[in-house]
């Protein structure tokens, strides 16, 4: 049987990518091939600075549609990058080099290569430079996707953010029910096709406790509102729920997913509960785009001491679908 390959953009150079990667190859083989996009010299020389040793098979991209893997091998597209820039602060030194990679993904997930993609760590920051909010939208723009979410997944409890890197004093503004609606729905879609079932949903409020001193009570006014509509359309939703107990073990317990309205709001409580077992998952995507649940970690770079967990759940997840 054939199995598509996993497309992996290495992401940030000065990150902690490459050598979770390694761990990642040590502790488990995988079914499909996968297809790594990034520096072969930066990849030789973390190597060697970590003390890992594997072939590299280069796939040159004029061949792609014959391409030549090898299985005990890291199977490698090479990607140009200045390796005096390695082990230096993260900068946006690294842009275009990351806008490369992410390129030549693209263009395998749009010649029918693979409908896999997972993308190591990256700094939004110096990578987006305030044009995108993440990555997500990063990769949904280019795919013309308006309606997608992020999703941090763990087969016990997962959470979505209603919106994603805003300031809080912006948050408000994205509260709306069409928002809401496009969420519950992505949600639901994604766990019916991928475990055939439908999903129990918890919305969070706004608000603390889901109050307001002031007259105009978002909880009361959208969110609520909001949940009864997709309750009668046969979604397994309720709330608005009070963010300070619902991830109580019993409250918790309930829901397959959470809805939060912003990033901190679930992220901080879910990563906190499951560590590094989770993984980030693009929803409303043409294909499946997944990438681990933290970011570069440039200050543990070379130190090889950084845990592989959510990366490998994140290339067993697509390995598996």
């Amino acid at each position: 049987m054939y199995y598509k390959p996993i497309i992996i953009v290495s992401g940030e150079p000065n990150s902690i990518f490459f050598e979770i990667f390694f761990k990642t190859l040590k502790k488990k083989k995988f079914k499909r091939n996968i297809i790594l996009i990034g520096s072969h010299k930066l990849l030789k020389l973390q190597m060697k600075k970590l003390k890992f040793k594997f072939k590299v098979n280069q796939l040159h991209i004029n061949s792609i549609s014959d391409l030549n893997f090898e299985k005990k091998s890291i199977n490698l597209i090479n990607i140009d990058y200045d390796t005096n820039l390695a082990f230096e602060k993260i900068s946006n030194k690294s842009k275009i080099y990351i806008e490369n990679c992410f390129k030549v993904a693209f263009q395998l997930i749009n010649q029918g290569i693979s409908n896999k993609l997972l993308s190591g760590p990256i700094s939004k920051k110096s990578f987006l430079n305030k044009k995108f909010l993440g990555v997500t939208e990063y990769i949904a723009a280019n795919f013309k996707t308006k309606k997608n979410a992020m999703l941090i997944f763990n087969k016990n409890l997962s959470v979505c953010p209603l919106t994603t890197h805003l300031p809080l004093k912006k948050v408000v503004k994205k509260i709306t029910k069409k928002n809401i609606y496009e969420k519950t729905i992505l949600i639901n879609d994604f766990y019916k096709n991928f475990f055939n079932i439908k999903p129990k949903i918890g919305i969070l409020g706004l608000n603390p406790h889901c109050e307001s001193i002031d007259k105009y009570n978002e909880d009361d006014k959208i969110i609520k509102p909001a949940v009864k509509h997709l309750a009668k359309l046969n979604y397994n939703v309720s709330g608005p729920f009070s963010a300070d107990t619902i991830f109580l073990k019993d409250n918790r317990k309930k829901f397959d997913v959470i809805i939060g309205m912003y990033h901190d709001q679930v992220l901080t409580p879910i990563k906190t509960l499951f560590e590094y077992d989770a993984i980030n998952i693009t929803l409303g995507l043409p294909f499946l785009r997944v990438s681990p649940d933290h970011g570069p970690n440039e200050k543990m770079l070379g130190k090889n001491s950084s845990n592989p967990l959510s990366l490998l759940r994140a290339i067993t997840f697509l390995d598996a679908n």
